[in-house]
């Protein structure tokens, strides 16, 4: 078992060709291979894996076959936390012997386990060497696809693998200045769950404020429904004060109008091309 610290950035295709040319420029990179990947998740009829909060796939890419279990985790300051097992295989077919090492053992029947969706993307890696840490960096390409429909997928990935999480952050956040992104906390996974009709979240209109994190999910989630992203504007006095502590009023003052009046979040991404930044900056100072 592992414990994964990343951050997910979701862009525009135009924007991440610009933020992969943008990225190998740097000084502190390196490019990395470049890959085909094909992925297929499994869960049972009822959705016990999802409901576990849990994630089932097996990996193809270059010849080998990965078989990886993730739980949801927990989100720290913006990056994504959470523990997973890795297997290699002999073929696509899912080895369900391996998982009675986990704790889905007792949560679920191994034996209902089915496909229900996939992700194939091209990845391209990128990696960052300073002198207090070492960054993964995976630009994704390519589309989530289940039960005969298929959504875009861009993405780039921070993953940190030695060193100082900070650096995560600030090579976001850099990023983040060269390119329109949006800092996303709905997994490839939950994606696929949700074009598969089993994983459907709801939006609701706190009247209490929202600390960073439930506010920046509560984005992320518009986000994936397609709908309003709809506050009220007692729910966010909390991100309002990061905001202005972090020096973002002036963005802040364009968006919050827009989230009270409850605007889609692929139109304010386009009015408002600084909400990743934003978003990356509230959740360092949170």
């Amino acid at each position: 078992m592992a414990t994964e610290l990343e951050i997910k950035l979701t862009l525009s295709e135009q924007s991440q060709t610009e933020a992969l040319a943008w990225l190998l420029a740097q000084q502190e990179a390196s490019e990395g291979p470049r890959k085909v990947l094909m992925n297929r998740y499994y869960d049972t009829p009822s959705a016990a894996l999802n409901r576990a909060r849990a994630a089932l796939r097996v990996r193809e890419a270059g010849g080998r076959y990965i078989q990886t279990l993730k739980t949801q985790g927990e989100f720290v300051d913006g990056a994504h936390r959470r523990e997973e097992w890795e297997w290699e295989i002999p073929s696509t077919d899912l080895d369900v012997s391996l998982l009675e090492q986990t704790p889905l053992n007792d949560q679920l029947d191994l034996s209902e386990l089915a496909l229900v969706f996939e992700t194939n993307f091209t990845r391209q890696i990128v990696m960052l060497n300073t002198a207090g840490s070492v960054i993964e960096v995976a630009v994704d390409s390519g589309e989530i696809a289940g039960r005969g429909a298929a959504r875009p997928l861009h993405e780039v990935e921070f993953e940190l693998k030695s060193g100082n999480s900070e650096s995560l952050m600030i090579w976001a956040a850099a990023l983040a200045r060269e390119v329109p992104v949006f800092l996303n906390l709905v997994s490839k996974a939950e994606q696929g769950y949700h074009l598969a009709g089993i994983h459907q979240p709801t939006l609701g209109r706190s009247t209490e404020a929202l600390s960073v994190t439930e506010f920046l999910h509560q984005l992320s989630l518009a986000w994936l429904l397609k709908a309003p992203a709809l506050f009220s504007a007692e729910s966010l006095s909390e991100v309002q004060r990061f905001a202005d502590d972090a020096g973002f009023s002036d963005v802040w003052g364009q968006l919050m109008p827009e989230l009270v009046r409850g605007c889609c979040v692929a139109d304010m991404l386009q009015s408002i091309p600084r909400i990743g930044e934003l978003q990356l900056a509230i959740a360092a100072a949170s």
